[in-house]
Order: C-alpha cells, then sequence, then structure tokens
C-alpha cells in the first residue's frame, strides 16, 4: 500500500492506494516539526491512521507544512517509522512542492498556498526552482487564514473597527480582552491556529465594506511582498490551492487582475491532486 499526505497546520488529509486505486481516506490533526515532536505525531497516526491502514505500508509520501530542512524532514519520518516501521521509501517535501504538483501538473506556473498560513514558490512542470520564502506566522503568512484572524483582532483590540461590526463581533465571541489574545499569541501551541479561527467571521461578512477591504488589503500585501517579486510573474499563471484561496477567489482575482496577473487554478485541497500525481 501506498500512504499520500497532504498535512497543513490544521489539518492532515490522507490517501491509501493499494494498486493504483484509492481505497480508503482519513484526515487526522495537522503536524508541523517545528511545534511537534516525532513521538507526539506517532501517538497521532497511531490512532487515527493506522487502523484502517489494512495492509503493509510500503510506501508513504508526504507533503507538509515546515518541511524546511532534512532536521525537520528527520521528525516526520522518525514518525511515520514509528507506526509503519517496515515502510521501504519515505519522501518528504514541503506543503508547497506538493501545492505545486498538485495545482499545476504537468505545467509550468506559480503555485500557491493561503490556507492557514502562506506560501508560493514557481515550477517548470517537473520541478521546483525560484522562491521567494516565506517567514512563518510571526514574520509574514500574508494573505492567510492566521493573518486575516490576527488583522481582525488587532482592528478590534485597537478599536479601529467600526461599530456595527464591533457588536456582531462580540455577539459571536463575546468581549475580547488584550490578556486572552496575548496568552493565545505567546503562550499557548500553533498560535496561527487561534487566530485563523477568527477568519470565518470576515467570510460571514463579507459583503461588509470593513471586512471586505481588510481581506482585500492582506491579498495586496501577500501579492506585493510575494507574487510581483517572482520574475516570470507576469508571463504564467499562478494557481492557489487551500481553504482561504477557495473561499475567497472572487477578492483574489480581482487583486491579481488589478496587477495584470493571470489567475490559474484554485483547489480547495491539493490531496485530489496529488493522488493524481502518483498514479501516473
Amino acid at each position: 500500500m501506498i500512504l499520500i499526505a497532504d498535512s497543513g497546520s490544521t489539518k492532515t488529509d490522507w490517501r491509501i492506494l493499494d494498486q493504483n486505486k484509492v481505497i480508503a481516506q482519513t484526515q487526522t490533526v495537522g503536524f508541523n516539526p517545528y511545534y511537534q515532536d516525532a513521538y507526539s505525531i506517532a501517538n497521532e497516526l497511531k490512532t487515527n491512521l493506522l487502523p484502517i491502514c489494512i495492509k503493509e505500508v510500503k510506501q508513504v509520501f508526504y507533503y507538509g507544512t515546515g518541511i524546511t530542512n532534512e532536521e525537520k524532514a528527520g521528525v516526520i519520518k522518525t514518525a511515520i517509522l514509528q507506526v509503519f516501521p517496515t515502510c521501504k521509501q519515505i519522501e518528504t517535501e514541503s506543503d508547497v512542492v506538493g501545492a505545486a504538483r498538485a495545482a499545476c501538473g504537468q505545467a509550468a506556473g506559480i503555485a500557491c498556498i493561503l490556507g492557514t498560513g502562506s506560501n508560493s514558490i514557481y515550477f517548470d512542470g517537473k520541478k521546483t526552482g525560484f522562491q521567494v520564502p516565506p517567514l512563518g506566522f510571526w514574520l509574514g503568512d500574508e494573505g492567510s487564514g492566521g493573518h486575516l484572524g490576527k488583522s481582525l483582532l488587532l482592528s478590534y483590540l485597537h478599536k479601529e473597527m467600526p461599530l456595527e461590526i464591533r457588536v456582531k463581533f462580540e455577539e459571536k465571541y463575546g468581549a475580547m480582552d488584550r490578556l486572552t489574545v496575548l496568552e493565545n499569541a505567546y503562550h499557548k501551541p500553533f498560535p496561527n491556529r487561534y487566530f485563523a479561527t477568527f477568519s470565518r467571521f470576515l467570510f460571514d461578512n463579507i459583503e461588509e465594506d470593513f471586512c471586505r477591504n481588510l481581506v482585500e488589503n492582506c491579498f495586496l500585501q501577500f501579492f506585493e511582498k510575494y507574487i510581483l517579486k517572482y520574475p516570470m510573474c507576469h508571463e504564467t499563471n499562478v494557481n492557489f490551492v487551500g481553504s482561504v484561496a477557495f473561499y475567497y477567489k472572487e477578492l483574489l482575482i480581482k487583486v491579481a487582475d488589478s496587477h495584470g496577473i493571470r489567475f490559474g487554478r484554485v483547489l480547495e485541497t491539493p490531496i485530489g491532486g496529488l493522488v493524481e500525481f502518483h498514479q501516473k
């Protein structure tokens, strides 16, 4: 059997292939080797993945956030081997490589992730190349769900949110105080997940000018800090994967058009495209 995984900060999609056909699928929590060790990852896999693997797993193709070097890739490989000790081949790639293979297929293009976090890379149809490097949640992630939620909370705490929006916000979340936000930001794990949960409020109220403008501004920052720095950005399609890209497609297209960018495919999740890639 072959396992294919696409792991973001929030969730991991798994597909199980046998004789080149998908025979099962499941979802676990997201993994990030910057925040988790091999032991905790292996425990999650033993509980929520191993029970549905009815045959010996021989190959694993894992695409995930936080795979930035061999050390971080090693955390994932160690966890997988703890669960599937007879596995013969484990390949780990960053989530942006997975996005490129899923969204571009065999064609050249720029592939972007806009989910809980954000990322981008150029793909020539066979391999990834030029990249404007991401800087993670605290120094980057512009345009992501974490960035949208953080921008929304900042507008609330800085008292920049219009009164009618503030009333709606407090009806949904209650009155938010600075200390609660700081606790989640600096002392609890996965601050990006915490802030990303607030991006749903923007989607639910996107007809409000304040919410629409906030989202559009976050996307403008993503294009200006990343996409416009790609030398080939006006000569190839720019493709997207991720829930934020999928649900805010209209605004993404608007921002892309304003910069003369050719908008390509947008996928809510790359897992289907990755299955196709590995079936060939």
